[in-house]
């Protein structure tokens, strides 16, 4: 059984940096897409970066330009650095890692990212 564990949310103000860790731990098929999504209260979920196996990655636009997706795939490991974090950024953080196939895809528990004015 493939688990995520999330680390490295808390609370900065607004400006500051954060960098969120997603690792996976298991058995887990080499073609894969790790993500990072997000939901703020009220909301959907959505999807705020990914990053493949080969190391591309695309963005929501509403980050790009301060959140840099990156991954270790020794470590199984997939991370999240947030520059200049807005308010709106508020959510809780949410790691997929889904295999190329589309035959399996794993939650990880969710990190809080809380940003004050």
């Amino acid at each position: 059984q493939v688990q995520l564990v999330e680390s490295g949310g808390g609370l900065v103000q607004a400006g500051g940096s954060l960098r969120l860790s997603c690792a996976a731990s298991g058995i887990i098929f080499r073609f894969n897409v790790m993500s990072w999504y997000r939901q703020a209260p009220g909301k959907q979920r959505e999807l705020v970066a990914a990053i493949d196996n080969g190391g591309s990655t695309n963005y929501a636009d509403s980050v790009k330009g301060r959140f840099t997706c990156s991954r270790d795939n020794a470590r199984n490991t997939v991370y999240l650095q947030m520059n200049s974090l807005k308010p709106e950024d508020t959510a809780v953080y949410y790691c997929l890692l889904y295999y190329s196939d589309g035959s399996r895809s794993y939650w990880g528990q969710g990190t809080q990212v809380t940003v004050s004015p």
